[in-house]
């Protein structure tokens, strides 16, 4: 790589990493994993540089490496034989929702891997249908069923977080009656 490039590559890095690494931690739940996570990323990145700087939009080629690379670690045999813990980064959420975020983390821990890549990737990082299933390199309807599925299994490792179902309206139909 020419300083040129490298210039523009340390650029980009300076100003991603934070991004990098909130996408990574949401994806791990473990801060030091998120780390070793966004350097191997990073080290990828370097590697593939020319490549990437030729992809339509460069912050959704990386998140694609991010989303992957994590991916690729929970296949890894020492991924399910070492349990981490869900955690607040340094601790710097407090309040009145920290046990729902501790909460929500741990469930989060027991979704697959694609379950929980779906769930972070449309609800956190607010990404579309379309753009999820791209990041994945799926379909849509994949995303929009393990999006259902990765919900339901969040209700029933949550239930005193679950909404109630709606109530009937006047003259809709019962499941017996449909």
């Amino acid at each position: 790589m020419h300083s040129g490039e490298e210039r523009l590559y340390l650029d980009y890095v300076a100003g991603r990493e934070r991004w990098l690494g909130q996408i990574a931690y949401r994806l791990c739940g473990n801060r030091h994993q998120a780390e070793d996570l966004v350097q191997q990323v990073l080290v990828d990145l370097y590697a593939h540089w020319s490549k990437a700087t030729r992809a339509t939009t460069l912050d959704a080629y990386v998140r694609r490496m991010v989303v992957h690379a994590w991916l690729r670690e929970t296949r890894r045999p020492w991924f399910r034989r070492v349990r981490t813990y869900p955690e607040l980064i340094d601790g710097a959420h407090t309040g009145p929702d920290v046990g729902l975020r501790l909460d929500l983390m741990g469930a989060l821990a027991q979704l697959t891997p694609r379950q929980r890549a779906v769930l972070v990737l449309r609800f956190w990082d607010g990404l579309p249908i379309a753009e999820t299933a791209a990041v994945l390199r799926c379909s849509e309807g994949t995303v929009k069923s393990q999006t259902s599925r990765s919900l339901a299994a969040l209700r029933r490792l949550l239930p005193d977080y679950a909404q109630p179902e709606p109530a009937l309206m006047p003259g809709e139909p019962t499941q017996e009656g449909s």
